[in-house]
């Protein structure tokens, strides 16, 4: 099960849950703000939270992380690159905010990687390092859903931003051909600021600029 769950800070963000229909156990992915109703929607459900996945490391993307962190005893993971992003206000963007952030306790996750849920081995997602966004920003993909959790790297209409500390088109652009758009057709994109789109739709859409 997939379910969004769009956040407000100083941006709105979606948030992810891919839960795993057996045993109500699975993943948290972007919680960027407001953590007590990110909180109350994992109580009201049932479910429960084994970690919690970072796309990358800008702030809005990982606001509500360390608070949930404590709240559900659930490790906060990202991509060796972007780990000085949530100790550095000015890498993760939260310096000229009202609320600077930053994440203290995280663990490090690898390109090629399976992400295992203890309940039940057969629920998993698979780490894609896809950067240009940030250094670290990474794609999970979970094949048995066909979805893919794809941050900022692309949204609906195009790929992600650049303009940002550790930003780079080209490797934006390479990490989109060759690392996304090459996931089955029918693979539903779930980005951070825009509604899906599957790959097929995305591919049209970038022949057509």
């Amino acid at each position: 099960m997939i379910r969004e769950l769009t956040v407000q800070g100083v941006f709105a963000t979606n948030c992810y849950f891919y839960i795993d229909d057996i045993t109500k156990s699975g993943f948290l992915i972007d919680p960027g703000a407001q953590a007590g109703i990110i909180y109350d929607e994992i109580v009201r459900n049932g479910w429960t939270i084994e970690k919690i996945l970072l796309t990358h490391g800008h702030f809005d993307h990982f606001g509500a992380a360390e608070i949930l962190r404590e709240r559900l005893a659930a490790p906060i993971y990202i991509y060796p690159s972007d780990g000085s992003y949530l100790t550095d206000t000015y890498l993760n963007l939260s310096g000229n905010s009202r609320e600077p952030m930053i994440v203290s306790h995280y663990e490090e996750l690898h390109d090629g990687e399976t992400i295992r849920l203890k309940a039940n081995s057969g629920f998993f997602l698979k780490v894609i390092h896809t950067p240009g966004h940030t250094p670290g920003s990474v794609t999970y993909y979970a094949p048995k859903d066909s979805a893919a959790f794809v941050g900022d790297t692309l949204y609906q209409h195009g790929p992600g931003l650049t303009n940002f500390p550790g930003g780079d088109r080209r490797e934006l652009e390479k990490s989109i051909i060759e690392k996304i758009l090459t996931l089955p057709d029918d693979t539903v994109l779930l980005s951070g600021h825009s509604s899906p789109i599957t790959v097929e739709q995305e591919k049209m859409i970038l022949l057509r600029r």
